[in-house]
This record gives structure tokens, sequence and C-alpha cells, in this order.
């Protein structure tokens, strides 16, 4: 039992010294990885970029939560409309070094426009907001 948990521990130390020397910090590594995120309809993956605090829209919901509160939201939208695809419509980079992605997330209960935000916050890229909206255009 001992020997498990040696083991379980240095795997986990291993995995984190790795994740530290080649961590997802470019911007279009960000972009891939929250994309692929919200492909998967996964809230965990989502929230591993988010801030601190977002400012978070769902379905007409929106205000700043904390980054739990935010992925608890998330999930439940995900529960309830769960992704099939997500694909790029535009992204760019805003006035103050922002940059943003909007798409469409085409679920099981119909499409919906995300917008999200990204921000270089004390040297880390990280979402600042984030927004599911439905699509109007459907």
């Amino acid at each position: 039992m001992k020997k498990l948990a040696i083991i379980l521990s240095f795997v986990l130390v291993a995995g984190i010294a790795l994740a530290n020397l080649f961590p997802a910090n470019t911007l279009a590594d960000i972009t891939k990885s929250v994309t692929e995120a919200i492909r998967k309809g996964s809230s965990t993956e989502l929230s591993a970029f988010f801030n601190s605090s977002i400012d978070l829209t769902v379905l007409g919901k929106e205000g700043t939560f904390s980054k739990a509160q935010a992925e608890q939201i998330v999930k439940e939208f995900f529960q309830k409309n769960t992704p099939k695809s997500f694909n790029i419509k535009h992204q760019g980079n805003s006035s103050d070094g922002s940059n943003y992605v909007i798409g469409t997330l085409t679920t099981n209960n119909g499409n919906f426009r995300v917008y999200f935000l990204i921000k270089n916050i004390e040297g880390k890229l990280c979402i600042q907001q984030l927004q599911f909206e439905k699509d109007q255009n459907q």
C-alpha cells in the first residue's frame, strides 16, 4: 500500500512538473484548449482557464462570479445542452490587448452564440468574460 502511495505521489509530482515546463500559455494554445473544452462540454477543462472572477452570461443570467460558481453554472448549461460541435466564426483583439472569439455551439437543444474574452492578468492569459446566448438566426 505504501509503495502504491509513493508511486502515485511521484506520478502526480512529475505531471505537475511537466505541466509547468510546458504550459499552454500562448494565445493559440489557450484558444485551442478552450474551444476543445466547449466542443466536449467540459466545464472542468474550460474553468481551468477562468480568471479568479469571471463575467458570465448564460441564457440571460449574467453577473460576475467566482471561478467555482462560474464552473457550476457552465456545468449545468452543458448538462441541459449537450454539445455536438463548436465552430469559430470570428476572432480578433481589442484595443486593450485582449483577445476575443465568437463562435456557434451546436447542441441537442439548438444553436448558441458563444463569446469569450481572453485577457492577460498578472502575466497569465485567462478567460475574463464568457457568454452563451441562444442563436437568434435559427
